[in-house]
């Protein structure tokens, strides 16, 4: 794709890349604490990162970088895991995910915020190259502090890959 073809990709807000997932966790989900595998729900934000990416850019993608991957509270066997991702940064062939996860007490109704992480996907074209993805165009202050925060993580990254070479 030349210069002037990425220029012409359309700017998309962050709530077109939406993505939720709801689940009911059950025991062969869960270890011998009766909670929830970490390695699975670390699975479903990928999935639902490369949903919301996919969403963002209509192009296939692959995970590059999971960054801060936090374990904040355990899901039981019998709760619901909720899982919302939204793309809130793209550079030129990348984009940021933010994945955040919550349990719910499907008898009480009770709700808990579980895990979040920081996913980057790659776009890739049918030879499995790095393709250019829209910018993202965020609207809320929610969604501006999350595209600073990852502007912050993407420059971070810069510098330290520049001062290891």
């Amino acid at each position: 794709m030349s210069k002037v073809e990425t220029e012409t990709l359309t700017p998309k807000k962050v709530s077109e890349s939406k993505a939720e997932l709801v689940d009911l966790v059950l025991p062969p989900d869960t270890n011998h604490h009766g909670t929830i595998f970490g390695g699975k729900v670390m699975a479903y934000a990928d999935k639902i990162a490369v949903i919301s990416a996919m969403r963002h850019c209509r192009k296939p993608v692959v995970t590059v970088r999971s960054d801060s991957f936090e374990f904040h509270a355990p899901i039981t066997a019998g709760d619901a895991i909720c899982i919302e991702a939204s793309v809130v940064c793209a550079h030129r062939t990348s984009m940021e995910v933010f994945v955040k996860v919550h349990s719910e007490d499907l008898l009480t109704g009770e709700t808990k915020m579980t895990s979040q992480a920081h996913l980057t996907m790659i776009a890739v074209d049918e030879n499995n190259r790095p393709t250019p993805v829209p910018q993202v165009i965020p609207e809320t202050e929610e969604e501006k502090q999350h595209y600073q925060f990852a502007m912050e993580r993407y420059e971070a990254r810069k510098r330290a890959l520049k001062a290891s070479k």
